[in-house]
């Protein structure tokens, strides 16, 4: 029954695009796109519960699992974000387009994201399709574990920052501290692993095997797409401090910090 799944989950997408999308047109403000990510994989896996057939507790403990993740992701995007204008990107985009923006939105961003949510949620799709094993093994809960790992990086690196920029004292200073002294992208980590998380679930079935396209498309946006690549293109000129932090901190997966050579060393701490 894999063709039903991966059909309902595209049209559910498609709705919560559109419906989005309008909304972004009434508020002016295509950052709702952003909020909306973690939701439309609840979405996904919400759909997929219901119309799968497959092995019932695999069903729900997948759902349970992004939904945890999802709920959380656009709750804190939706805390940090809403009333604080339009991101900058979508800004862009604007000037770039002039009046034309409204419906080019709709294919370069809504749509498009809309795509991408379908195919980093195909483990969750089929995952749902499975009927055997009707049983977890080790693959399962290998893949639990995994995906607390990033849950918690997630929500940490998360709160740490956002405690971090209360503080007025650190206006304009590198964060270095927490889980970001090991990785300067812990949140994103924290993404990594609960996705390859959820494939080693949807791992243990046929069907499940062939969503490991979702994992590496995920990995790919983090690392050298929308993630890490974009975000590093201009924060070092935002952020004194941030190429000594470069140096001595990992980009992505989390190790003690390097430490820095003896003139470096020497130099007052910047953040």
């Amino acid at each position: 029954m894999v063709g039903p799944v991966l059909a309902a989950s595209a049209g559910a997408i498609a709705l919560l695009m559109l419906i989005t999308w309008v909304i972004s047109l009434l508020r002016t403000d295509a950052s709702l796109v952003d909020i909306v990510w973690g939701l439309g994989f609840v979405v996904v896996a919400a759909t997929a519960a219901v119309v799968g057939d497959g092995f019932r507790d695999r069903r729900l403990i997948v759902l349970s699992l992004v939904a945890v993740w999802g709920l959380r992701l656009s709750g804190y995007l939706a805390w940090r974000n809403l009333g604080h204008g339009e991101d900058y990107r979508y800004r862009a985009m604007r000037k770039k387009w002039g009046d034309r923006f409204w419906w080019i939105s709709f294919f370069q961003v809504f749509l498009l994201q809309g795509a991408l949510m379908w195919i980093v949620s195909l483990p969750v799709q089929l995952a749902a399709t499975a009927a055997q094993p009707a049983s977890f093994g080790p693959l399962a809960y290998l893949g639990v574990a995994v995906w607390t790992v990033g849950l918690l990086f997630e929500t940490i690196g998360d709160a740490q920052l956002a405690r971090f920029k209360a503080d007025e004292a650190n206006q304009g200073r590198v964060m270095d501290q927490g889980l970001w002294r090991y990785t300067r992208h812990p949140n994103y980590f924290g993404d990594f692993c609960v996705w390859w998380g959820i494939f080693l679930i949807a791992a243990e079935t046929g069907p499940g095997r062939w969503g490991v396209i979702g994992p590496v498309v995920m990995s790919t946006l983090l690392i050298r797409v929308s993630g890490v690549a974009m975000l590093e293109k201009t924060i070092g000129k935002r952020r004194p401090g941030y190429a000594e932090y470069i140096e001595r901190t990992s980009a992505f997966f989390p190790r003690p910090p390097r430490p820095l050579p003896a003139a470096s060393a020497d130099r007052p701490p910047e953040g």
